[in-house]
């Protein structure tokens, strides 16, 4: 009772003036929902770059483990109060009844600060959200109330205007409150301008307003921090154009610069880095930072402490430093599945991005191709920018192309397929998505008659063993039948037999489910080729160049021979980690002369490589949970999970017909190393080289004595089982106006797989 007396008490005083707040009443909940919810909390706190220290975190675990509860539930409330801007009470008459909180009221000039806001939640209200306004907030804001302001604002209004202030609403937090009767919320502030700033704050729920609530915030002064950046070979400056790096700023604190909740593009929410060229700006509060800065893998992440000064500008230099070079030997980097626009993260999904944002994450990443793909949310905005040729803020070094991800059409059930080097991106005779053929043949067909090159995304999805369970599952290959009930290369197992598919995508899905299939379909004889993805920002949103294709090319860089690369595979997929170079067999170099080697009869050949990994010298924490996590779990394609034990070291496998037949271990210190092996090749037969599951060659294929790849039968009668359980699953969905094609295509691969199974000896 005197508790609630004293903040009532403190109401009063709060609706009257500017308040300095002491400590909140604390409030007699259970535990158990307290700390889960503190939790929460704590990773929200890390997400907006804010976190708890390691001490508060380590507080709360012990406080959800110890025997006194009322201690415990008091230790909790103490982490959590000091970090509280306010705190609002839900009487039980369902009023809301304010009072500032001891958090120091601290704002930073063009950026943002997170608060805590405590919730006694008397009546346990459930199912409502609880939002904040300011009569200081920017116009136009949407944030607190939904609704964006409509009044045209004087020169005086306007200078009032200062602030923009959100509640935080997403994961791991949820929008409404939960009905428990004490709750942490979190209010994100955002100040144009330094100095001393009164402003009002007010809480709602629904129809309930709390009383204006005034604090005196300080607002610390930015400092506009000039970087210079100089890439490893001492130039700042490539093709007249600066450099692009990636920098993550942290204060003492842990807290991340520019605040990722709020920023604009090119600087993306969703990540903590931000991306400037040699000479460009950051705007950064006085004080000392932990600056880590990289340019894409081919680069090592280094760490630099900087001060800034209370000075107006200020400038820090940074040296890149790279650890391997494969463009230089004419190995170009590319990801063929990028996006700028659609999924959660950005807050215009229909809109998106511009090319000019893609673009600065192309150069930071140091991605030599970048395909950017208009699909189903984004479509009727974003394809605005296909030009059937290369983008014009691309560079000799580094190429920006618009194309196609068939996903979200009526196809999509059979798969998602990408369409890149399109000359026109509407199917004949359609004005909408839903006019588009509800499966994929017609569509790749359609496209490689205009040169494009097609193939299957994010492939592992739905290729997923029927019995996960069985541990035949966890072998590469397997015989496990897949659900063929996804999005990845499903119908794949039938447009294959129409030469319809140049290739499927890999690294960002798990790689048993990709390769399972791709080793199955190459021992009957195919020859569709693996490219590397990311499909950022929708599976991969840490970066563009997740999941990479390395093409080999004679001369500069072309878009046109850099695909053409990808469909004849003279490549390999790498997570940017680990490099499979000059794969040669016999001399023939991978992508060269169709990729094929004709031998007179049974014999052994001969297959080198230019090979480079690199690992930390020793595994921390954070690399063995990659390397112990199961290979369905993310990230999927990552160096550490071939470290070897304890060691640098990393397995070179030489793969023929889908068995690893040789291995040689090489030492992961970024160093170039030369490999060579010799294995027999008793009969026709494909062979590849692989770091699994880091990176993969695209095969050479060894015709001996004339005969075409037969070499096993239970890879054909995978496949005709698989062509059963794809038609199974996809059939429902398909027009029936188009059921009749689809059925004779799928009989047609029937009757190949038969035939291949008739044609083979071998097990």
């Amino acid at each position: 009772m005197i508790a609630h007396r004293l903040w009532i008490a403190v109401i009063i005083f709060a609706s009257a003036s500017a308040v300095f707040a002491e400590e909140l009443p604390k409030v007699k909940v259970e535990r158990q929902p307290l700390a889960a919810q503190a939790r929460r909390v704590s990773e929200a706190l890390a997400l907006l770059g804010e976190p708890l220290s390691d001490a508060e975190r380590r507080a709360i675990d012990e406080a959800a483990a110890v025997a006194e509860e009322n201690k415990a539930i008091d230790t909790i409330q103490t982490v959590l109060d000091k970090h509280c801007l306010a705190g609002v009470h839900i009487t039980n008459d369902q009023k809301l009844e304010t009072r500032a909180g001891p958090a120091k009221a601290q704002l930073a000039e063009q950026g943002w600060r997170v608060f805590l806001v405590k919730v006694h939640n008397e009546p346990g209200l459930a199912n409502v959200e609880l939002t904040v306004s300011s009569p200081n907030a920017l116009p136009l804001t949407k944030h607190s109330t939904g609704k964006a302001d409509p009044k045209v604002l004087s020169v005086g209004e306007v200078g009032k205007r200062f602030l923009d202030v959100m509640m935080f609403r997403s994961q791991p937090l949820v929008r409404e409150l939960s009905g428990l009767e004490l709750e942490y919320r979190i209010v994100q502030i955002y100040c144009r301008d330094s100095g001393r700033k009164e402003a009002t704050l007010q809480f709602h729920l629904n129809e309930r307003v709390g009383q204006p609530l005034r604090i005196d915030f300080e607002s610390v002064p930015a400092v506009l921090v000039r970087l210079h950046v100089i890439d490893d070979d001492g130039q700042a400056q490539r093709d007249g154009r600066p450099v692009v790096a990636a920098f993550t700023f942290r204060d003492r604190l842990g807290r991340v610069y520019p605040s990722p909740s709020r920023r604009l593009a090119p600087d993306f929410n969703f990540h903590y880095q931000v991306y400037r060229a040699d000479g460009e700006t950051i705007a950064l509060q006085p004080g000392q930072y932990t600056v880590s800065y990289t340019r894409g893998p081919e680069y090592r992440v280094l760490h630099k402490t900087i001060t800034v000064p209370a000075t107006a500008t200020h400038t820090e230099e940074f040296h890149l430093q790279r650890w391997i070079h494969p463009a230089a030997k004419g190995w170009y980097s590319g990801d063929h599945h990028i996006h700028a626009a659609g999924c959660s993260h950005y807050e215009s999904p229909t809109e998106g991005v511009t090319p000019a944002d893609m673009m600065r994450h192309v150069l930071g990443e140091d991605l030599n191709v970048g395909c950017c793909l208009s699909w189903g949310p984004c479509w009727y905005h974003q394809k605005r920018y296909f030009e059937g040729k290369v983008n014009p803020l691309s560079t000799s070094h580094y190429l920006l192309r618009y194309d196609v991800e068939v996903s979200g059409f009526p196809s999509s059930h059979c798969g998602h397929i990408c369409l890149l080097r399109l000359r026109e991106q509407d199917y004949p005779g359609t004005k909408l998505i839903g006019d588009w053929p509800s499966w994929n043949l017609p569509i790749l067909k359609w496209a490689k008659s205009q040169g494009a090159v097609v193939g299957f995304a994010h492939s592992g999805w739905g290729l997923q063993p029927e019995k996960p369970n069985d541990p035949e599952a966890k072998k590469l290959p397997n015989y496990v039948l897949p659900l063929m009930d996804g999005i990845g290369a499903n119908e794949y197992i039938v447009d294959v037999t129409q030469d319809a598919c140049d290739f499927i995508s890999t690294v960002d899905t798990p790689a048993l489910y990709e390769l399972n299939i791709w080793y199955h379909t190459l021992s009957c004889g195919y020859r569709t080729r693996i490219s590397g993805e990311t499909d950022f920002p929708c599976i991969y949103g840490e970066r563009v160049g997740l999941g990479r294709s390395y093409v080999h090319l004679d001369g500069k860089l072309d878009f046109d021979a850099w695909t053409e690369g990808i469909k004849r595979g003279r490549s390999y997929v790498s997570d940017g980690k680990s490099h499979l170079m000059d794969f040669t067999v016999n001399g023939l170099g991978v992508g060269k002369k169709n990729s094929e080697i004709r031998l007179a009869g049974p014999s052994e050949v001969e297959i080198k490589a230019k090979v480079a990994a690199l690992l930390e010298p020793k595994p921390t924490a954070e690399t063995e949970k990659i390397r112990k996590a199961p290979l369905n779990q993310k990230p999927y394609w990552d160096i550490e999970r071939a470290r070897i034990g304890n060691t640098r070291t990393v397995p070179v496998e030489v793969v023929v017909n889908g068995q690893a037949v040789a291995r040689k271990e090489i030492i992961a210190d970024g160093s170039e190393q030369d490999v060579m092996f010799r294995v027999p090749i008793p009969a026709s037969s494909w062979v590849a080289l692989r770091i699994f599951p880091s990176s993969h060659t695209n095969p050479v294929f060894v015709l001996v004595g004339e005969k075409p790849i037969r070499a096993s039968k239970r890879s054909a009668e995978w496949c005709l089982k698989a062509v059963d359980q794809c038609w199974k699953q996809k059939k429902r969905a398909i027009r029936k106006e188009e059921l009749t094609a689809a059925e004779q295509a799928y009989e047609y691969a029937r009757e190949t797989y038969k035939k291949i199974l008739a044609e083979t000896t071998q097990d």
